[in-house]
Protein backbone atom coordinates (compact mmCIF):
# COMPACT_ATOMS: atom_id res chain seq x y z
CA UNK A 1 0.00 0.00 0.00
CA UNK A 2 1.30 3.47 -0.84
CA UNK A 3 0.90 5.24 2.56
CA UNK A 4 3.06 8.41 0.90
CA UNK A 5 0.06 9.46 -1.76
CA UNK A 6 -3.01 7.21 -1.04
CA UNK A 7 -5.18 9.56 1.92
CA UNK A 8 -7.82 6.79 1.67
CA UNK A 9 -4.98 3.84 3.59
CA UNK A 10 -4.20 6.69 5.88
CA UNK A 11 -7.54 7.43 7.00
CA UNK A 12 -7.86 3.65 7.48
CA UNK A 13 -4.67 2.81 9.85
CA UNK A 14 -5.92 5.87 11.38
CA UNK A 15 -9.32 4.28 12.63
CA UNK A 16 -7.55 1.02 13.28
CA UNK A 17 -5.16 2.65 15.54
CA UNK A 18 -8.07 4.67 17.22
CA UNK A 19 -10.21 1.37 17.73
CA UNK A 20 -7.32 -0.67 19.08
CA UNK A 21 -6.53 2.39 21.69
CA UNK A 22 -10.44 1.62 23.23
CA UNK A 23 -9.78 -1.50 23.56
CA UNK A 24 -6.71 -1.33 25.25
CA UNK A 25 -7.57 1.70 27.34
CA UNK A 26 -7.44 -0.64 30.65
CA UNK A 27 -4.06 -1.46 29.90
CA UNK A 28 -2.95 2.48 29.31
CA UNK A 29 -4.32 3.38 32.60
CA UNK A 30 -2.52 0.22 34.39
CA UNK A 31 0.66 0.68 32.71
CA UNK A 32 0.82 4.19 33.94
CA UNK A 33 -0.44 3.85 37.36
CA UNK A 34 2.67 1.19 37.25
CA UNK A 35 5.32 3.85 35.83
CA UNK A 36 4.16 6.14 38.57
CA UNK A 37 1.00 6.13 40.14
CA UNK A 38 -0.45 7.93 37.92
CA UNK A 39 -4.64 8.49 38.48
CA UNK A 40 -7.56 7.63 36.38
CA UNK A 41 -8.94 9.90 36.48
CA UNK A 42 -5.47 12.03 34.94
CA UNK A 43 -4.52 9.28 32.75
CA UNK A 44 -8.06 9.18 30.89
CA UNK A 45 -7.90 13.24 30.40
CA UNK A 46 -4.35 13.77 29.60
CA UNK A 47 -3.20 10.92 28.17
CA UNK A 48 -5.53 8.54 26.51
CA UNK A 49 -8.84 10.40 25.82
CA UNK A 50 -7.06 13.33 23.97
CA UNK A 51 -4.92 10.80 21.86
CA UNK A 52 -8.30 9.42 20.74
CA UNK A 53 -9.99 13.19 20.58
CA UNK A 54 -6.68 13.85 18.09
CA UNK A 55 -7.43 10.76 16.04
CA UNK A 56 -11.11 11.75 15.46
CA UNK A 57 -10.18 15.11 14.73
CA UNK A 58 -7.20 13.87 12.36
CA UNK A 59 -9.37 11.16 10.47
CA UNK A 60 -12.35 13.65 10.02
CA UNK A 61 -10.21 16.50 8.59
CA UNK A 62 -6.94 14.96 6.80
CA UNK A 63 -8.67 15.04 3.24
CA UNK A 64 -8.64 18.76 3.51
CA UNK A 65 -5.72 19.39 5.16
CA UNK A 66 -3.70 17.04 2.13
CA UNK A 67 -5.62 18.65 -0.73
CA UNK A 68 -3.36 20.94 -2.98
CA UNK A 69 -4.43 24.87 -2.13
CA UNK A 70 -4.24 26.94 -4.79
CA UNK A 71 -3.36 30.41 -4.43
CA UNK A 72 -3.46 33.91 -6.38
CA UNK A 73 -0.50 33.65 -9.26
CA UNK A 74 2.05 36.74 -9.29
CA UNK A 75 0.78 39.63 -11.40
CA UNK A 76 3.67 38.92 -14.20
CA UNK A 77 3.08 35.31 -14.15
CA UNK A 78 -0.46 35.64 -15.22
CA UNK A 79 -2.41 33.93 -16.92
CA UNK A 80 -0.98 30.60 -14.61
CA UNK A 81 -2.45 28.55 -11.89
CA UNK A 82 -0.08 28.32 -8.57
CA UNK A 83 -0.55 25.58 -6.01
CA UNK A 84 0.74 24.40 -2.87
CA UNK A 85 1.36 20.51 -2.78
CA UNK A 86 1.71 18.62 0.81
CA UNK A 87 4.15 15.85 0.88
CA UNK A 88 5.37 13.77 3.47
CA UNK A 89 9.06 14.15 4.41
CA UNK A 90 9.83 10.62 4.42
CA UNK A 91 11.29 8.96 6.84
CA UNK A 92 10.35 10.81 10.66
CA UNK A 93 12.25 10.09 14.05
CA UNK A 94 9.86 10.82 17.11
CA UNK A 95 11.54 10.55 20.25
CA UNK A 96 8.81 11.26 23.23
CA UNK A 97 9.18 11.86 26.70
CA UNK A 98 8.33 10.23 30.16
CA UNK A 99 6.16 12.45 31.89
CA UNK A 100 2.80 11.98 29.39
CA UNK A 101 4.22 8.76 28.23
CA UNK A 102 1.38 7.94 25.87
CA UNK A 103 -0.07 11.40 25.01
CA UNK A 104 3.16 12.90 23.83
CA UNK A 105 3.73 9.29 22.03
CA UNK A 106 1.16 9.04 19.96
CA UNK A 107 0.34 12.49 18.67
CA UNK A 108 3.03 13.55 16.79
CA UNK A 109 2.88 9.39 15.28
CA UNK A 110 -0.73 10.10 14.49
CA UNK A 111 0.92 13.18 12.46
CA UNK A 112 3.25 11.98 10.76
CA UNK A 113 1.38 8.90 10.02
CA UNK A 114 -1.44 11.45 8.47
CA UNK A 115 1.36 13.27 6.58
CA UNK A 116 1.95 10.27 4.76
CA UNK A 117 5.32 9.83 6.57
CA UNK A 118 6.93 6.32 7.50
CA UNK A 119 7.87 6.64 11.56
CA UNK A 120 10.27 5.42 13.98
CA UNK A 121 9.08 6.00 17.49
CA UNK A 122 11.28 5.92 20.65
CA UNK A 123 9.51 6.14 23.71
CA UNK A 124 11.00 6.95 27.06
CA UNK A 125 12.60 4.02 28.56
CA UNK A 126 11.79 5.44 32.35
CA UNK A 127 8.54 4.11 31.99
CA UNK A 128 8.72 0.60 30.73
CA UNK A 129 5.20 -0.63 31.17
CA UNK A 130 3.73 2.32 28.83
CA UNK A 131 6.57 1.86 26.42
CA UNK A 132 5.54 -2.09 26.52
CA UNK A 133 1.95 -1.14 25.42
CA UNK A 134 2.61 1.45 22.89
CA UNK A 135 4.72 -1.46 21.32
CA UNK A 136 1.91 -3.75 21.27
CA UNK A 137 -0.67 -1.32 19.88
CA UNK A 138 1.80 -0.12 17.27
CA UNK A 139 2.32 -3.42 16.33
CA UNK A 140 -0.84 -4.28 16.13
CA UNK A 141 -1.93 -1.87 13.59
CA UNK A 142 1.06 -0.88 11.01
CA UNK A 143 3.58 -2.79 9.42
CA UNK A 144 7.07 -2.67 10.55
CA UNK A 145 8.46 -0.52 7.47
CA UNK A 146 5.78 2.22 8.32
CA UNK A 147 6.12 2.82 12.05
CA UNK A 148 8.06 0.62 14.48
CA UNK A 149 9.33 1.02 18.07
CA UNK A 150 12.38 1.19 19.38
CA UNK A 151 12.95 0.77 23.04
CA UNK A 152 15.98 1.39 24.80
CA UNK A 153 18.10 3.57 26.73
CA UNK A 154 19.71 7.06 25.83
CA UNK A 155 22.43 5.01 23.92
CA UNK A 156 20.03 3.55 21.56
CA UNK A 157 18.64 7.38 20.93
CA UNK A 158 22.28 8.76 20.53
CA UNK A 159 22.32 5.38 17.95
CA UNK A 160 19.22 6.70 16.33
CA UNK A 161 20.26 10.24 15.99
CA UNK A 162 23.32 9.33 14.29
CA UNK A 163 21.42 7.92 11.38
CA UNK A 164 19.77 10.11 8.56
CA UNK A 165 16.64 11.18 8.82
CA UNK A 166 14.13 13.12 6.97
CA UNK A 167 12.38 15.01 9.82
CA UNK A 168 12.96 14.55 13.65
CA UNK A 169 10.39 15.61 16.91
CA UNK A 170 11.58 15.36 20.26
CA UNK A 171 9.72 15.87 23.37
CA UNK A 172 11.95 16.84 26.29
CA UNK A 173 14.47 19.09 28.19
CA UNK A 174 16.67 21.87 27.13
CA UNK A 175 19.62 20.01 27.62
CA UNK A 176 18.74 17.13 25.60
CA UNK A 177 17.18 19.56 23.33
CA UNK A 178 20.55 20.76 21.90
CA UNK A 179 21.82 17.86 21.56
CA UNK A 180 19.10 16.69 19.03
CA UNK A 181 19.74 20.06 17.41
CA UNK A 182 23.70 19.35 16.93
CA UNK A 183 22.39 15.86 15.42
CA UNK A 184 19.84 16.86 13.20
CA UNK A 185 22.09 19.75 11.98
CA UNK A 186 24.81 17.75 10.50
CA UNK A 187 22.75 16.35 7.83
CA UNK A 188 20.11 19.86 7.55
CA UNK A 189 17.40 18.29 9.44
CA UNK A 190 14.54 20.45 10.50
CA UNK A 191 13.30 19.64 13.80
CA UNK A 192 10.45 20.18 16.15
CA UNK A 193 11.67 20.44 19.60
CA UNK A 194 9.10 20.45 22.32
CA UNK A 195 11.42 21.40 25.51
CA UNK A 196 10.67 23.30 28.63
CA UNK A 197 11.66 26.61 30.56
CA UNK A 198 10.73 28.33 33.38
CA UNK A 199 7.15 29.53 33.46
CA UNK A 200 5.89 32.09 35.98
CA UNK A 201 2.61 32.60 37.46
CA UNK A 202 1.75 36.09 38.15
CA UNK A 203 -1.19 37.31 40.96
CA UNK A 204 -1.93 40.81 40.80
CA UNK A 205 -3.53 42.75 43.40
CA UNK A 206 -6.73 42.89 41.87
CA UNK A 207 -6.83 38.44 41.13
CA UNK A 208 -9.52 36.45 42.34
CA UNK A 209 -7.57 34.70 44.72
CA UNK A 210 -9.61 31.82 45.74
CA UNK A 211 -10.55 30.63 42.34
CA UNK A 212 -6.30 31.81 41.04
CA UNK A 213 -5.62 29.50 43.95
CA UNK A 214 -7.65 26.53 42.69
CA UNK A 215 -6.55 26.96 38.99
CA UNK A 216 -3.07 26.95 40.31
CA UNK A 217 -2.84 23.88 42.43
CA UNK A 218 -4.53 21.94 39.36
CA UNK A 219 -1.74 23.06 36.89
CA UNK A 220 1.06 22.91 39.54
CA UNK A 221 0.48 19.59 40.79
CA UNK A 222 -1.30 17.61 38.28
CA UNK A 223 1.00 14.50 37.23
CA UNK A 224 3.24 15.55 40.32
CA UNK A 225 4.38 18.73 38.83
CA UNK A 226 5.75 16.91 36.27
CA UNK A 227 4.18 18.88 32.92
CA UNK A 228 6.35 21.42 31.25
CA UNK A 229 3.67 24.00 31.05
CA UNK A 230 3.00 24.00 34.83
CA UNK A 231 3.47 26.81 36.55
CA UNK A 232 7.33 26.89 37.91
CA UNK A 233 6.82 30.13 40.14
CA UNK A 234 4.37 32.30 41.68
CA UNK A 235 4.86 36.26 41.72
CA UNK A 236 2.44 37.28 43.91
CA UNK A 237 1.72 41.33 44.93
CA UNK A 238 2.72 42.18 48.66
CA UNK A 239 -0.99 43.13 49.26
CA UNK A 240 -1.94 39.54 48.28
CA UNK A 241 0.49 37.24 49.39
CA UNK A 242 -1.33 36.34 52.88
CA UNK A 243 -4.11 35.52 51.75
CA UNK A 244 -3.17 33.92 48.74
CA UNK A 245 -0.56 31.97 50.39
CA UNK A 246 -3.80 30.82 52.93
CA UNK A 247 -5.85 29.92 49.89
CA UNK A 248 -3.28 27.44 47.65
CA UNK A 249 -2.89 25.50 51.28
CA UNK A 250 -6.49 25.17 51.47
CA UNK A 251 -7.03 24.18 47.83
CA UNK A 252 -4.25 22.05 47.91
CA UNK A 253 -5.56 19.91 50.92
CA UNK A 254 -9.29 20.40 49.06
CA UNK A 255 -7.77 18.34 46.17
CA UNK A 256 -5.23 15.84 47.78
CA UNK A 257 -6.24 15.79 51.48
CA UNK A 258 -4.44 15.80 54.90
CA UNK A 259 -2.30 13.30 53.73
CA UNK A 260 -1.78 14.09 49.99
CA UNK A 261 1.01 10.39 50.58
CA UNK A 262 -2.54 8.27 50.63
CA UNK A 263 -4.53 10.34 47.85
CA UNK A 264 -5.33 8.13 45.31
CA UNK A 265 -4.88 11.12 43.29
CA UNK A 266 -1.86 12.34 43.68
CA UNK A 267 1.01 10.61 41.28
CA UNK A 268 4.80 10.11 42.18
CA UNK A 269 8.29 11.53 40.37
CA UNK A 270 9.31 9.40 37.88
CA UNK A 271 12.49 7.78 39.43
CA UNK A 272 15.10 8.16 42.39
CA UNK A 273 17.18 9.99 40.67
CA UNK A 274 14.61 12.92 39.74
CA UNK A 275 13.42 12.45 43.23
CA UNK A 276 16.64 13.28 44.85
CA UNK A 277 17.28 16.57 43.12
CA UNK A 278 14.12 17.58 43.89
CA UNK A 279 14.46 17.15 47.36
CA UNK A 280 17.93 19.10 47.67
CA UNK A 281 16.00 21.98 46.33
CA UNK A 282 13.89 22.19 49.39
CA UNK A 283 15.38 24.34 52.12
CA UNK A 284 13.38 23.43 55.29
CA UNK A 285 13.52 26.81 57.05
CA UNK A 286 11.32 28.22 54.07
CA UNK A 287 8.66 25.57 53.74
CA UNK A 288 5.36 27.05 54.03
CA UNK A 289 2.98 23.89 53.97
CA UNK A 290 4.40 20.36 52.92
CA UNK A 291 8.13 19.38 52.25
CA UNK A 292 7.29 15.89 53.59
CA UNK A 293 8.73 13.01 51.53
CA UNK A 294 9.39 8.96 51.25
CA UNK A 295 12.29 7.64 49.74
CA UNK A 296 10.69 4.27 49.31
CA UNK A 297 8.17 5.67 46.74
CA UNK A 298 9.82 8.40 45.42
CA UNK A 299 6.90 10.24 46.99
CA UNK A 300 6.81 14.02 47.45
CA UNK A 301 4.17 15.99 48.87
CA UNK A 302 2.81 19.02 47.38
CA UNK A 303 5.21 21.96 48.43
CA UNK A 304 4.90 25.43 48.92
CA UNK A 305 8.35 27.37 49.32
CA UNK A 306 8.68 31.15 50.40
CA UNK A 307 11.47 31.86 48.45
CA UNK A 308 13.03 35.78 48.56
CA UNK A 309 16.93 34.64 47.31
CA UNK A 310 16.34 34.52 43.51
CA UNK A 311 19.83 32.56 43.41
CA UNK A 312 19.00 30.12 45.35
CA UNK A 313 18.88 26.54 44.28
CA UNK A 314 15.47 26.33 43.32
CA UNK A 315 15.45 29.58 41.29
CA UNK A 316 17.96 28.58 38.86
CA UNK A 317 16.07 25.85 36.58
CA UNK A 318 13.17 24.34 36.27
CA UNK A 319 11.68 21.98 38.71
CA UNK A 320 9.66 19.23 37.22
CA UNK A 321 7.88 18.25 40.15
CA UNK A 322 5.58 19.48 43.38
CA UNK A 323 7.21 22.06 44.44
CA UNK A 324 5.95 25.79 44.24
CA UNK A 325 8.20 28.86 45.22
CA UNK A 326 6.07 32.12 46.12
CA UNK A 327 7.95 34.97 45.21
CA UNK A 328 6.83 38.22 46.18
CA UNK A 329 6.39 41.62 44.22
CA UNK A 330 5.69 45.01 45.42
CA UNK A 331 6.46 47.56 41.87
CA UNK A 332 5.05 46.05 38.28
CA UNK A 333 8.89 46.59 36.82
CA UNK A 334 9.95 43.86 39.42
CA UNK A 335 7.96 41.21 37.07
CA UNK A 336 10.03 42.25 34.52
CA UNK A 337 13.21 42.03 35.92
CA UNK A 338 12.64 38.75 37.61
CA UNK A 339 11.19 37.39 34.64
CA UNK A 340 14.27 38.59 32.32
CA UNK A 341 16.57 37.09 34.56
CA UNK A 342 15.61 33.45 32.62
CA UNK A 343 15.30 32.45 29.29
CA UNK A 344 11.99 32.76 27.44
CA UNK A 345 9.52 29.93 28.96
CA UNK A 346 7.35 27.42 27.41
CA UNK A 347 4.23 28.81 29.42
CA UNK A 348 3.25 32.58 31.10
CA UNK A 349 0.35 32.52 33.25
CA UNK A 350 -1.36 35.98 34.69
CA UNK A 351 -4.29 36.13 37.58
CA UNK A 352 -5.69 39.44 37.46
CA UNK A 353 -9.04 41.69 36.56
CA UNK A 354 -6.98 44.78 35.11
CA UNK A 355 -7.31 44.30 30.89
CA UNK A 356 -4.19 46.49 30.45
CA UNK A 357 -1.96 44.91 33.01
CA UNK A 358 -2.88 41.24 30.90
CA UNK A 359 -2.09 42.97 27.75
CA UNK A 360 0.74 44.94 28.76
CA UNK A 361 2.43 41.43 30.37
CA UNK A 362 1.38 39.39 27.39
CA UNK A 363 2.67 42.18 24.86
CA UNK A 364 5.98 42.60 26.53
CA UNK A 365 7.42 39.05 27.16
CA UNK A 366 7.35 36.08 24.81
CA UNK A 367 6.86 33.41 25.65
CA UNK A 368 5.30 29.85 23.92
CA UNK A 369 1.75 29.93 25.56
CA UNK A 370 -0.30 30.35 28.24
CA UNK A 371 -3.71 31.71 29.54
CA UNK A 372 -5.38 34.92 31.87
CA UNK A 373 -6.74 33.78 35.36
CA UNK A 374 -6.41 30.06 34.38
CA UNK A 375 -3.19 27.63 33.65
CA UNK A 376 -2.50 25.13 30.90
CA UNK A 377 -5.62 24.93 29.55
CA UNK A 378 -4.59 26.41 26.54
CA UNK A 379 -2.92 23.28 25.51
CA UNK A 380 -6.60 21.53 24.86
CA UNK A 381 -7.31 23.58 21.82
CA UNK A 382 -6.48 22.30 18.81
CA UNK A 383 -6.82 25.31 17.11
CA UNK A 384 -4.13 26.56 19.08
CA UNK A 385 -0.77 26.22 17.98
CA UNK A 386 1.46 24.14 21.28
CA UNK A 387 5.10 25.12 20.92
CA UNK A 388 8.14 27.04 22.83
CA UNK A 389 10.31 29.90 21.73
CA UNK A 390 13.88 30.46 22.08
CA UNK A 391 15.33 27.85 24.69
CA UNK A 392 11.91 26.49 25.22
CA UNK A 393 11.48 24.95 21.70
CA UNK A 394 11.49 25.32 18.00
CA UNK A 395 7.98 24.67 16.25
CA UNK A 396 4.87 24.36 16.81
CA UNK A 397 1.99 21.83 16.58
CA UNK A 398 -1.40 20.44 17.56
CA UNK A 399 -4.55 20.11 15.03
CA UNK A 400 -3.61 21.51 11.15
CA UNK A 401 -0.24 22.52 12.25
CA UNK A 402 0.61 18.95 13.37
CA UNK A 403 -0.16 17.72 9.99
CA UNK A 404 1.52 20.90 8.80
CA UNK A 405 4.99 20.33 10.36
CA UNK A 406 5.20 16.55 9.23
CA UNK A 407 4.53 17.93 5.45
CA UNK A 408 6.89 19.86 2.75
CA UNK A 409 4.80 22.59 1.31
CA UNK A 410 5.61 22.37 -2.38
CA UNK A 411 5.08 25.62 -4.74
CA UNK A 412 4.08 24.89 -8.01
CA UNK A 413 3.14 27.47 -11.00
CA UNK A 414 1.61 25.79 -14.13
CA UNK A 415 2.41 28.73 -16.76
CA UNK A 416 -0.06 29.28 -20.01
CA UNK A 417 1.29 27.98 -23.18
CA UNK A 418 -1.23 29.66 -25.82
CA UNK A 419 0.35 33.13 -24.47
CA UNK A 420 3.60 34.71 -23.66
CA UNK A 421 4.58 38.08 -22.85
CA UNK A 422 7.87 39.26 -23.79
CA UNK A 423 8.70 41.85 -20.96
CA UNK A 424 10.61 39.80 -18.99
CA UNK A 425 12.75 38.61 -21.56
CA UNK A 426 16.13 40.10 -23.31
CA UNK A 427 17.09 42.47 -25.24
CA UNK A 428 15.79 44.70 -22.06
CA UNK A 429 16.06 48.05 -24.02
CA UNK A 430 12.73 50.15 -23.52
CA UNK A 431 10.76 47.94 -21.00
CA UNK A 432 12.48 48.83 -17.43
CA UNK A 433 10.30 51.85 -16.88
CA UNK A 434 6.86 49.67 -17.77
CA UNK A 435 8.05 47.26 -15.40
CA UNK A 436 9.21 49.67 -12.54
CA UNK A 437 5.54 50.59 -13.05
CA UNK A 438 4.52 47.14 -12.38
CA UNK A 439 6.58 46.59 -9.13
CA UNK A 440 5.46 49.67 -7.81
CA UNK A 441 1.57 49.57 -8.08
CA UNK A 442 1.75 45.52 -6.87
Amino acid sequence: MNYKSDIGYRKQILTRILNTIIVHENEIVSALKADFNKPEFETVVTETSYVISDLKNTIKNISTWAKPKSVFPFVLNIPSSDTIYKEPYGKVLVISPWNYPFQLALCPVIAAVAAGNQVVLKPSELTPNTAAIIHKIISEVFPEDHVSVIQGNAEVATQLLEQRWDYIFFTGSVAVGKIVAQAAAKNLTPVTLELGGKNPCIVDETANLQLAAKRIVWGKFVNCGQTCIAPDYILVHQKSKSQFINYLKAEITNAYGENPEISPDFARIINTKNWTRLVKMIEPDKVIFGGQYNNETNYLAPTLIEENNLDSLIMQDEIFGPILPIVTYTEESEIDSIIARYEKPLGLYIFSERKKFCDTIIAKHSFGGGCINDTMIHFSNKKLPFGGVGHSGIGAYHGKLSFDIFSHHKGVVKKATWIDLPLRYAPYKGKLATVKKILNWL
